[in-house]
């Protein structure tokens, strides 16, 4: 059975077909600048990377053109042999606890939440609509980033405000990620080969978030009511007080608009640095002596260190540490460092193992007391599986 999963962005979509139950990639590819000038897209088959420039002016196009590269290519046949496609849905607010069929009804809580997630949902409805169009007869499904998380306690996702602000307004910790989360930690109770684990997965990428997991169910996660809460980021600025808003207001002059666009967007690594939102930048600036991006790494080390500890207390210990995203896969620096900061309990780095990137690989010796892992996370995957388990 052929799969598509699909993450479509105000003006991006990406996407990959499997052949399920294995799990075979079949193509995978990224339409960019839809709807806008220069727009393009890349097609990976077998390894290979094609790039094509032409004009996409929205995502119904998108999907007409996807369509034509899978039958020009021999992926299929035809239309009839893609039998679900799986929609990733940044935000379900917590109606949604799990992968879902997509009806009318659930279109209409997805728009509910957008004020949850206004850059995400409207995209994301945008492109299952022009799925719907493209491929009618493919059954479509909702695979939630908060749905992982919903199984946290009242007690773990509440805030310290008016309780009905909840009852209203729905303000609440609904984490994200939680595609990422639910991959990684399945994956690594088949690596301990147990079920009834304590672990600790980070996510570390732009986007970064920590969580919690026991039992394959999470308890808690470092993201809260947006994304715009937990670690330092690349551009986010994670937790901090409250009140720094209204000072930052009437200091400043900046409207509540503009204040939360430069903690969403001019924080983080790049606030902090003065030079770049990437990892990559950051660990040449250290290269280089820069002050500031010495500076960033340390604060953003410290927040993962700060929120493992956390959670290591939390579950009253821990069976394995994972690092996954971007720069959990990628910088062994960031990770040997954050290791070095957990050495009271009893953690110790294996170098060699440590200077892998991109592949799944132990890298604490044998005599730590916590086992820390690198695995890629793949939610493209996970979002496939649950489409395939649906239909």
């Amino acid at each position: 059975m052929k799969v598509l999963s699909v993450n479509a962005g105000s003006s991006s979509l990406k996407f990959k077909l499997y052949e399920m139950p294995e799990g075979k990639d079949l193509i995978s590819g990224n339409f960019e600048r839809i709807g806008i000038d220069n727009s393009f897209y890349t097609i990976k088959i077998n390894g290979e990377k094609t790039k094509k420039e032409l004009s996409i002016p929205n995502h119904k196009v998108a999907f007409t053109i996807l369509v034509e590269e899978l039958i020009n290519n021999n992926i299929v046949n035809s239309l009839e042999e893609i039998k679900g496609i799986g929609h990733r849905i940044v935000q379900g607010g917590d109606y949604f606890n799990k992968t879902v069929i997509i009806d009318e009804q659930v279109v209409a809580k997805i728009e509910e939440f957008s004020s949850l997630a206004p850059l995400h949902n409207p995209a994301a409805i945008t492109g299952l609509r022009a799925a719907q169009e493209v491929i009618p007869n493919a059954i479509q499904t909702a695979v939630f980033d908060t749905a992982f998380h919903q199984t946290m306690k009242v007690e773990q996702f509440l805030y310290g405000l008016p309780y009905e602000w909840y009852t209203k307004y729905k303000a609440r910790r609904y984490g994200a990620h939680g595609t990422s989360h639910k991959y990684v930690s399945e994956r690594i109770n088949e690596i301990l080969g147990r079920q009834d684990t304590k672990t600790i997965i980070c996510h570390i990428g732009n986007g970064a978030s920590i969580s919690a997991v026991e039992n394959g169910k999470c308890i808690n996660t470092s993201m809260g009511l947006t994304p715009n809460a937990g670690l330092i980021m690349g551009t986010r600025c994670g937790d901090i007080d409250a009140t720094i808003i209204p000072y930052i207001m009437d200091k400043t002059g900046l409207s509540i608009a503009e204040v939360t666009n430069i903690m969403n967007k001019e924080s983080g690594l790049l606030g902090i640095s003065g030079i770049s939102s990437d990892s990559r930048d950051i660990e040449d600036g250290i290269k280089d002596g820069n002050e500031r991006c010495v500076l960033a790494q340390k604060m953003y080390v410290r927040r993962i260190i700060d929120y493992i500890a956390k959670y290591y207390f939390e579950m009253n210990g821990v069976d394995a540490i994972v690092f996954t995203a971007g720069i959990g896969e990628n910088s062994p620096l960031t990770r040997a460092q954050v290791i070095e900061g957990l050495e009271v309990m009893g953690i110790k780095l294996n170098g060699e193992a440590n200077n892998s990137r991109s592949r799944e690989v132990k890298i604490t010796s044998e005599d730590s007391k916590i086992p820390c892992y690198v695995i890629p996370t793949d939610e493209e995957i996970m979002i496939a599986k649950d489409t395939f388990e649906l239909i």
